[in-house]
């Protein structure tokens, strides 16, 4: 028979203790501060007696601990409590999960799961909160963030299809993923801060969700309030400074490789672009800003769009770099970036993963895109916003793009 080992025993107390003490805070009178070490040590002791002939003392002290919760809540009922929910006696059925998994030797997961259990048993004012600010329709965006990536994604085949061999459903639509996951998440803080935020915090909110969308919105209140001309500048011009973070951070996920060579100009087009945003936050100081109305951030139908786009621009790219070389790539980004920097970036980062494209080209492919963006962004500012609003931008935006032309045009091709 194998020794105990003391390293689980130790962890096990000390997860119980941290568990039984925030209830004994809580007041519980099913489980406390010694309660719930005895659990977690039951749990730990019974897995490392378990034996290949005999797998049955785990369950058993599982079923045992549900008993004596279930003798707790007889006894107080007797006294004439009311039942305060069954939170407590879902945690220490956990905790004793817990131990059993730390005798199995699951010591990593089994510490993480103890640690959620405290946080969550913590954060009940916050969470309960938060479930009851939610409306209608951030629920319906939560539930299309389920169906999109624990639904949709794991069916999807993990192979590739189609001409030059860039078609892979399941690469496609975890991109899908991310775009919603990052644009759900901007959404929720956006809704734990509240309907007004500062000017700063909406560019930033603004770009994280689409900056096209915030420099539309923007542009169209400076037509009723022209005073409004300098905040809607900021907030665009941060919203479009997001952008290449937002971008560089789908790049870290998705082709790391394309990182040594794509972050320096893609730093430096964005700190010339904070750089802006800073003088004109001088300029306008403390004034507020009315944000936008932004509908739900993970529509199903969004979704499909921008993965049919993704697709799209993934096999326009391999088609281009096939038939008329690397010069040709730089149009596809033009005409893609117009309207979404994403997935011209996401796609063109695929490529550089699997070496379909040079680095150099990559990079610069992906800088066209958002520079693009911008001049499409200047475009719907002169036509929905008022003549103040378009020469702050128009001053704004020229330096920007002139910074990236310079980096188009000089930067170096180091080797990565």
């Amino acid at each position: 028979m194998e020794a105990i080992e003391y390293q689980p025993l130790a962890v096990a107390l000390g997860l119980g203790l941290l568990v039984g003490m925030q209830r004994q805070r809580q007041e519980s009178e099913i489980a406390g501060i010694r309660t719930f070490p005895f659990v977690t040590l039951l749990g730990a002791i019974n897995a490392q007696l378990d034996t290949a002939n005999a797998r049955w003392l785990t369950s058993a002290g599982l079923l045992s601990v549900a008993f004596l919760l279930f003798m707790g809540n007889q006894a107080k009922l007797k006294r004439g409590a009311h039942a305060a929910g069954m939170t407590t006696e879902a945690a220490a059925l956990l905790m004793y999960s817990v131990g059993a998994m730390l005798g199995a030797g699951f010591l990593g997961p089994a510490i993480a799961i103890g640690g959620a259990c405290v946080v969550l048993l913590q954060w009940k004012e916050p969470l309960h909160g938060f479930a009851r600010r939610l409306g209608e329709r951030d629920f319906r965006a939560i539930m299309n963030i389920v169906l999109i990536a624990l639904v949709i994604l794991p069916v999807l085949p993990d192979r590739t299809y189609g001409p030059f061999h860039v078609l892979n459903p399941y690469r496609i639509w975890m991109m899908v993923v991310l775009i919603a996951f990052i644009s759900l998440m901007a959404y929720v803080a956006f809704k734990v801060l509240g309907a007004r935020v500062g000017a700063v915090l909406g560019g930033v909110l603004g770009g994280l969700i689409s900056s096209t969308a915030t420099t539309v919105s923007h542009a169209r209140q400076t037509k009723t309030n022209p005073g409004a001309a300098a905040v809607a500048a900021l907030v665009i011009l941060i919203a479009s400074t997001v952008v290449n973070a937002r971008v560089m951070l789908e790049i870290s996920v998705v082709a790391p490789r394309l990182v040594p060579a794509a972050f320096p100009p893609l730093v430096i087009m964005m700190g010339v672009m904070s750089g802006l945003s800073a003088l004109l936050y001088l300029q306008v100081g403390r004034e507020g800003a009315e944000n936008p109305n932004r509908d739900n951030p993970t529509q199903l139908k969004a979704a499909i769009v921008f993965g049919a786009l993704y697709a799209l621009i993934l096999l326009g790219v391999a088609a281009a770099k096939e038939y008329f070389g690397a010069g040709a790539l730089y149009g596809v980004a033009i005409i893609s970036g117009l309207t979404d920097v994403d997935a011209i970036a996401l796609s063109t980062a695929e490529l550089a993963k699997s070496e379909r494209i040079e680095i150099a080209t990559a990079w610069r492919v992906i800088l066209l895109a958002i520079m693009s963006n911008l001049m499409f962004k200047g475009v719907a500012v002169a036509l929905l916003g008022s003549r103040r609003l378009l020469a702050y931008i128009a001053v704004l935006f020229a330096i920007s793009l002139a910074t990236g032309g310079a980096l188009l045009a000089f930067w170096p091709d180091w080797e990565v």
